[in-house]
């Protein structure tokens, strides 16, 4: 840890930080307010796994779909239009509707081998997103003159870093760098997710066993073939398992930093009250050692 107390944390001039936990807890609305109201760095994994790592394989997907409308096909293969993906950091949908959701074809699904391909793709890219962390904090400095930095990871790195291990590139290269912060949820803001899922199910990335476990699991207790899968009633199946698998890989990655819980990130109203949260968080781990 590059901070082992509040005084070291709340001393430092050039603050360095990466928020991790589920989405939905307040990663990102942290994020925002410390680039908006401080003048924070603020690094989205998520923005840079779909512009940088998967914004080609993105545009290709729309593309594809053009291609079979008979105008756009024209126009594409005379040069006469440009397709390309408008991600924000607000707005992932074109990443997420990229990964997609396995099941019927007429509903919206992909064949899962293909969902399989497109997570891997993932997977990769998130791991090359989160190194780039380091190279992006020297860019903002040298190139913007931001000396705090705040690294808003997806809910997904937990699935592509081993906390158990002490030499784990990822968590190494992190944790050098910036404090690492964890957004922990009750039972209760679990359940809130759930319900908010459910009422609007997205593609989410799959630690690949679980993936298939979960898959196999639905195929054979609902007795569907692939091809008769409603992809959002798997991805309704799926989201609580996915919740309850990385919540104890969560709190292994806590040991790597500090955590914050979802409560208490609820009262935070400015940067400073976060600044000295987490300063907070730095000092019940150094009562707890």
């Amino acid at each position: 840890m590059i901070y082992t107390s509040a005084r070291e944390w709340l001393d430092d001039p050039a603050k360095k930080l990466l928020l991790f936990g589920m989405s939905g807890l307040g990663k990102t609305h942290l994020s925002n307010m410390l680039r908006d109201e401080a003048q924070w760095f603020h690094y989205s994994i998520d923005y840079r796994i779909g512009t940088r790592y998967m914004g080609e394989f993105i545009a290709d997907n729309f593309k594809r779909e053009a291609m079979k409308v008979p105008l756009l096909r024209e126009l594409l293969m005379t040069d006469s239009v440009y397709i390309a993906s408008n991600i924000t950091f607000e707005n992932l949908a074109p990443l997420s509707t990229y990964l997609g959701k396995p099941g019927n074809p007429d509903l919206g699904g992909v064949p899962f081998a293909e969902y399989c391909a497109r997570q891997e793709q993932h997977r990769d890219a998130e791991k090359s997103a989160l190194l780039d962390t380091e190279r992006f904090i020297k860019r903002a400095a040298d190139l913007y003159g931001y000396d705090n930095f705040v690294c808003d990871s997806g809910g997904s790195i937990c699935e592509v870093v081993d906390p158990s291990n002490p030499a784990d590139p990822i968590l190494t290269a992190l944790s050098r760098n910036l404090l690492l912060v964890w957004i922990e949820g009750s039972e209760a803001h679990r359940d809130a997710l759930v319900r908010r899922f459910d009422r609007a199910p997205k593609p989410m990335y799959y630690q690949p066993e679980f993936l298939l476990r979960v898959w196999t699991d639905y195929l054979s207790e609902q007795g569907l073939t692939e091809a008769e899968v409603n992809p959002d009633a798997f991805l309704r199946y799926g989201y609580a398992r996915l919740l309850d698998h990385r919540q104890p890989r969560y709190a292994a990655m806590a040991r790597w930093g500090v955590s914050i819980t979802a409560d208490e990130v609820g009262r935070v109203t400015s940067p400073s009250d976060l600044i000295d949260l987490i300063g907070t968080a730095l000092d019940r781990r150094s009562s707890a050692a």
